[in-house]
């Protein structure tokens, strides 16, 4: 039987993906590496070190910057996306996530959020859907991000469920994969290939389809 729904942020509840593009690529032009959309996507569902990393490595500078250097670059990134978050408001939420919310609630689910984002409280009060979410993982209390199962796994344990009884919504290769590690079901939110290649147990290609009586009949046949 279902109990949770636990969700990604970026790409599922709202759209914050051209922010942290524009913070990511700023950062890497302050120190000449070439930034493009194309390698944006690179970056989806990973936390910010290891977002940095990815581009310190594509720019063949990864040797160069000691970790307190990398505390840094990162942070300087996250006071500049920062700035670009407050003019988020609730007409940003996706289409169909607020009343899928609402279903949740009606039904007494429990819902949790599984963001690699530090960011995610702050985004959610902008959004002014706070008061949905029962708990709200704090990605710095876990091991491992995603493609590891460590942040679904601690959301479900937030919850008080078993991941078995939980379904995950995600929007990224990385999510989805660290979804299915946890033994949770996988809903995936994208492009049919993208998502049924990192093991979605159920693909939807934008979050109007997110319907509750649909969700909870589709992953019955593996839940109950």
């Amino acid at each position: 039987m279902v109990k949770a729904v636990i969700f990604d942020l970026d790409g599922v509840i709202t759209d914050t993906a051209e922010l942290h593009y524009q913070a990511w690529k700023n950062l890497a032009n302050s120190i000449s590496i070439d930034f493009d959309r194309e390698f944006n996507e690179e970056l989806k569902g990973i936390s910010r070190m290891d977002s940095l990393n990815k581009i310190l490595s594509h720019g063949g500078v990864e040797d160069q910057y000691t970790e307190q250097e990398k505390v840094e670059l990162a942070t300087k990134k996250n006071e500049e996306y920062k700035t670009l978050l407050v003019h988020l408001n609730p007409e940003n939420i996706y289409p169909g996530i607020k009343e899928l919310l609402d279903s949740l609630k009606e039904s007494k689910l429990k819902i949790g959020l599984a963001s690699a984002s530090k960011n995610g409280p702050a985004i959610l009060n902008y959004l002014q859907i706070t008061d949905y979410f029962n708990t709200i993982v704090n990605p710095d209390s876990v091991a491992n991000g995603k493609p590891a199962p460590d942040i679904f796994l601690k959301a479900a344990e937030q919850l008080g469920v078993s991941p078995q009884e939980c379904i995950g919504i995600e929007d990224s290769e990385a999510g989805i994969e660290a979804i299915k590690k946890a033994d949770m079901f996988a809903v995936g939110v994208g492009t049919t290939e993208v998502m049924k290649k990192a093991g979605a147990d159920l693909v939807l290609t934008n979050t109007k389809e997110l319907v509750w009586s649909q969700l909870k009949e589709a992953a019955s046949v593996k839940i109950g």
